[in-house]
Parts: C-alpha cells; structure tokens; sequence
C-alpha cells in the first residue's frame, strides 16, 4: 500500500516528542472531527498519536498463573480456585483459568439451565480487587510431587506469577443480534427477546481499536496497550483472524474480521477494568478494558484512525432460528451512529438497540491512555511483526 509523503515521521521520533512533553495525542472521537473539519493531511501535521478504548465482554480471556508452592510439594493434577476448574495440564504448579468457566454445583444453574452465580471472570476480578480466593489442588502423587492435596486462600500478591492472557480480544466489527423465533433466545450477546423485540451489539464504533487501524498498518507483535487497567502487549493475531473480509470504501470489514491475542501482568491491573460478568442462560465471561495507541506516521494512517460512527457498518443477524447451525443470514446492515440513537428499523419494525459495550468506559480508557502518554508514562513501541491483513 503506498502513502503520500507530505507527513513523514518514525515511532523515536514521537517517543521523543512524548519524553520531551510535546507530543500532541487526541482519542479516537476527537480524531474524527479533526479529519472531517480539516482534511487527513492537516489532521497528521497536528496529531503525532490517536487514542482508542473498548470495554465489552471477551469471553476468550483468561488466567495462567503459578501458585507458589511449599513443600511438601504437589504436582498438580486437578485444580479450582473459588470451586471454579482450572487446567492442570501444565506444569506442577502452572494452571490457566477461563473466564467462561463456571463454579461447580452452581445452584441457579439447576433452577435456570445456562445460568450461572460465578466463573473464571469473578475469580479474576476478586483477585485483581485485592480479594482472598479458595484455592484447592488435587495431585496424584509422585516421588518427586508426594503431596495429594493442597487447600488454601491465596491473593493476587502471593501468586507467584499471575498473567491476563487472552487468546481472542478486540474483534474488528461483530454482529449486530436479534432474534426472529417467538420465544426469548439466550446468547452470548445476552438475551433476545421474541420476534425482533431488540437488538442487542458489541463495539465501541469509532473508539474501537482496530476500526482506527483496519489494515493493521502500526499494530502487530509486541505493540504496547492499555489492557485492564496496566501496560499489556499484543502478542499477535487472535484465535478466528480473519483477514480477508469484505470492506467497504473506509476500510472497515462488513463483518466479524481481525482478532488479538494480548497478554499483560495482572498484578499491575485495576478491578475497574476487569469485571467477572454473567449472561442468563448462557454462561459467564468477563469485560476486559484495552485501548490501543495509534502512531499518526503520515496521512494515510490520520485518514483511517479518523473513522466516523456513521462509516461503520454492522451486520444484524438473526440469532433465533439457524445460528446455531452456521446457516444464519443478514438481514441488513445498520451504521454505529444509528445504533447509538437507541433505535434502528429492520424489516419495517423499529426496533430498541441494546449495548453490550460500554461507550463511557471505552471513552474513559481512551482518555486514560492519552493522559499517560501525555504525562510520560507510557511511550509507543514498533511492531516487531506484522498482522495479516488484506
């Protein structure tokens, strides 16, 4: 892809411009007028960094961790924390936690099928609040590993590693749901009322990291981010990548396309940003904050993170009779800006529009980046390879 060259600058040279207090950084939503006011040449002559924010749920997120053993020593086999399992197919005192994994014997879960109190995502949210979990570890005895159980409360500070990883975060535009059958359907993107009566979605529209960066021309491995509330790094593309969607002329796929895989150090993370949640009749996850820097390296990169809500368009698929199946169709497209009126019309019905992103925190993140960036405490880094993109 070839660039116009009337703005030209590195990644050291805005690091430099960050350690001296004269780089200038807008968010996302600030970035859009900008272009739209005064064109994407001016828009990269002011701006040497765009922010961009996004809390939602990320059910594929998760927790490896080492619990800090004493002797005796115990390899462990089966493991929980809060009664919620883990993997013990790591080493003697490695383990991950899912964040849709649910706690056992869930009473609501016997009443309400699909219904669950608590999961992997409330376990990482206590711990990240500086609460005590219930940790029990089950071995099966070696001569090197003797013990057979293990049982204690342990916190955030006495695990001696605890790491955010995160294998599919930050989707590049996703469904729009609704629900066409005549009883309420219960999803992943919450429940869906009987015969289109909502439509529930899932991005932060032009605050989306990568609805600003839709050919991933300055995000790749080893990109520094906000995730959770500290400093995590892209560690490449995520589970269900896909680079090749259907665009339209902005560059923003008309469908489920780019993925992350993010880690980060739990340890530096805020609870505000980490939030165990709960879907009725589906399960558990857990809303992640990450916001992503976008270096403004010349014009082209300025024109792309100056996407409007209204050039984003999402597909509303029906959820009710043959998602499932892999059959689903779309029913139309809708705009961002559209589903932030609190209402859209598919099918000659008006229908409520219902977020499962919200756009104060994504907001809040982007802020909260482009202050530590402002103030020196957070410095960009350069992709030490690329993500696919087509």
């Amino acid at each position: 892809m070839a660039f116009n060259k009337q703005v030209n600058r590195t990644i050291d040279e805005i690091n430099q411009k960050i350690k001296s207090g004269k780089a200038v950084v807008v968010n996302a939503r600030q970035m859009a007028s900008l272009v739209r006011d005064k064109g994407k040449v001016e828009a990269a002559r002011e701006v040497d960094v765009v922010t961009t924010g996004t809390f939602s749920p990320m059910c594929s997120s998760g927790m490896i961790f080492n619990f800090a053993q004493k002797p005796p020593m115990i390899k462990g086999h089966k493991i929980w924390l809060d009664n919620v399992p883990c993997y013990g197919g790591l080493a003697a005192a490695d383990s991950f936690i899912g964040v849709t994994e649910t706690t056992e014997n869930d009473p609501l879960n016997k009443v309400y099928p699909g219904t669950f109190t608590y999961g992997g995502g409330h376990v990482i949210e206590n711990l990240v609040r500086g609460n005590s979990v219930h940790l029990r570890v089950q071995g099966y005895g070696t001569d090197c590993y003797p013990r057979k159980l293990l049982e204690k409360d342990i916190t955030l500070g006495e695990l001696k590693s605890a790491v955010l990883f995160n294998p599919r975060n930050a989707y590049q535009n996703y469904n729009c749901a609704v629900n066409l059958t005549n009883r309420i359907k219960y999803t992943y993107m919450g429940p869906l009322r009987a015969n289109m009566g909502n439509l529930n979605f899932a991005t932060a529209g032009s605050l989306s990291p990568l609805f600003n960066d839709p050919y991933f021309l300055t995000t790749g491995l080893g990109t520094r981010i906000f995730l959770g509330g500290g400093t995590g790094y892209v560690i490449g593309e995520g589970t269900q990548h896909n680079p090749d969607p259907p665009r339209n002329e902005r560059g923003i796929p008309k469908m489920p396309a780019g993925t992350l895989m993010v880690k980060g150090d739990l340890k530096q993370m805020n609870h505000r940003y980490i939030r165990g949640i709960s879907f009725a009749g589906y399960g558990c996850s857990m809303a992640v904050g990450l916001g992503i820097p976008i270096p403004v390296l010349n014009e082209d990169i300025a024109w792309y993170a100056g996407v409007d809500d209204s050039e984003i368009h999402m597909p509303v698929i029906d959820y009710g009779y043959e998602y499932g199946a892999g059959k689903a169709k779309i029913l139309a497209y809708v705009t961002y800006e559209q589903l932030l009126s609190g209402s859209v019309e598919i099918n000659d019905k008006k229908v409520t529009t219902v977020p499962l992103t919200s756009y104060s925190m994504s907001l809040e993140i982007a802020d909260q980046l482009k202050d530590w960036i402002q103030s020196g405490e957070f410095f960009l880094t350069q992709a030490q390879d690329k993500i696919e993109s087509n």
